[in-house]
């Protein structure tokens, strides 16, 4: 597993929903080049191989590292901590979306969201980092 075209923008999701990774998959590819990873272990080991993503997308609730531990490794690695994070939640929080933020995530989306919406916010990060024009 890992990134194969040099030339497209790269998105690491990480999500354990099968439904939602195939709509993140489906709706992401057409325009970036993505790699899913079903909890947060995985994530970690797949940037520890080498891959390094312009964006990681990742759920809040994944298993055996949740979302905003996954925003605390990536944060505090120097090879890492460029690396925009968005977090996705099904859960309207408030204080889950201030910690996130605190913490170094760029963003934070509730889920249900609307796709454009998020390709909107993906759009802001990456410009904001100046890897979209």
């Amino acid at each position: 597993m890992s990134f194969t075209n040099n030339n497209q923008t790269k998105v690491l999701v990480v999500e354990d929903d099968p439904y939602m990774q195939i709509i993140l998959q489906e709706f992401l590819s057409s325009t970036y080049e993505v790699q899913i990873s079903s909890n947060g272990m995985d994530a970690l080991a797949f940037l520890q191989n080498g891959n390094i993503p312009d964006l990681i997308l990742s759920d809040y609730n994944t298993p055996e590292l949740t979302g905003l531990e996954l925003i605390d490794q990536v944060k505090s690695s120097d090879f890492f901590k460029s690396i925009p994070i968005i977090i996705l939640s099904g859960e309207e929080s408030s204080e889950k979306r201030i910690k996130c933020l605190d913490r170094g995530a760029d963003d934070f989306i509730v889920k249900p969201f609307n796709p454009a919406e998020l390709a909107a916010r993906i759009r802001v990060v990456l410009r904001r980092i100046d890897r979209l024009s």
